[in-house]
């Protein structure tokens, strides 16, 4: 079997550990019975003899099948690694997802999109990665009993994900520990009524209401703090053109959204300042994860 998986940009601002969308870029993996447990990687983490001997991919699938099936088997995996490890675009979602997807795959049993991203949740806390993983487009997730509940929306082809992805990446756990443990009351009103027009303005395509609904101030402030580039990255962005301008998950990327006659040319006006750092244009991913047979 094959499976594609998207990365994901989380957050999108207010939005925090409850919004995310899909972006077309893809973690590519390749699963084939075999006499023998075996790895290879190309693409991002070849180099990382680590990866090999200790995959999480791995690990998540056998732990996975092994509560299917009731034994382990022999798999060859071949990994094709597009997303940037630790660079706040989903790396560790589509690990997570992409594990679970392909044992229910691989054990012969259907594999169930809801059933997916509630297992995914014992792996990942809170759903704002791994939801758009799973279903792709825009998502709007809570978690309820331990279970996630999604609202998705389809991302039109007239708008482009420009991805600004920095030389270095940006400790996810290290970052939640600069955030608070308590919030006023005045934070949490802003925050929630950005995030909910923010949402409503993704549900409706009011792509005009994306500037003022993407601000926050909970979190992206203090994370920020630790890439002090990031600040300029938002300006240069919001100035050439960008509808929103946000960080992507807790960094170290910053995810703009564009129309698609304004994306190069704010890809351009990013290269132009930012050379030392990667600056592409994507379109969305409105599928998630996608199984073929090899």
């Amino acid at each position: 079997m094959k499976i594609r998986i998207p990365a994901t940009s989380a957050n999108l601002g207010p939005g925090f550990d409850c919004l995310g969308l899909a972006i077309a870029l893809y973690n590519n993996v390749q699963i084939k019975p075999s006499g023998y447990y075996s790895v290879s990687i190309r693409g991002e983490g070849e180099e990382n003899i680590k990866l090999k001997k200790n995959n999480i991919f791995v690990s998540i699938f056998y732990e996975v099948y092994q509560e299917l099936r009731g034994k382990k088997e022999p798999f060859r995996f071949e990994f094709e690694n597009k997303i940037p490890f630790s660079r706040g675009m989903g790396s560790s979602s589509a690990v997570i997802v992409g594990a679970i997807a392909s044992a229910y795959e691989m054990a012969g049993l259907k594999v169930d999109k809801d059933a997916v991203l509630n297992r995914a949740l014992v792996y990942e806390s809170h759903p704002d990665n791994i939801a758009p993983a799973v279903y792709g487009g825009f998502t709007a997730s809570l978690v309820e009993d331990k279970k996630v509940k999604t609202i998705r929306k389809p991302l039109s082809s007239e708008i482009k994900a420009v991805m600004v992805i920095p030389d270095r990446s940006m400790s996810t756990a290290h970052s939640r520990m600069q955030l608070p443990k308590v919030y006023s009351m005045k934070n949490v009103v802003y925050n929630l009524s950005r995030a909910s027009v923010l949402s409503a303005a993704f549900m409706s395509e009011n792509w005009d209401m994306l500037r003022d609904a993407s601000r926050d101030c909970m979190h992206e402030y203090r994370r920020m703090k630790q890439m002090r580039e990031l600040f300029k990255v938002r300006d240069v962005a919001l100035d050439c053109g960008a509808l929103m301008s946000t960080l992507s998950g807790s960094g170290s990327s910053f995810f703009n959204l564009a129309k698609e006659e304004d994306a190069q040319r704010l890809v351009v006006a990013l290269k132009s300042e930012f050379e030392m750092f990667r600056v592409e244009e994507f379109d969305f991913d409105n599928n998630g994860f996608e199984i073929t047979q090899s």
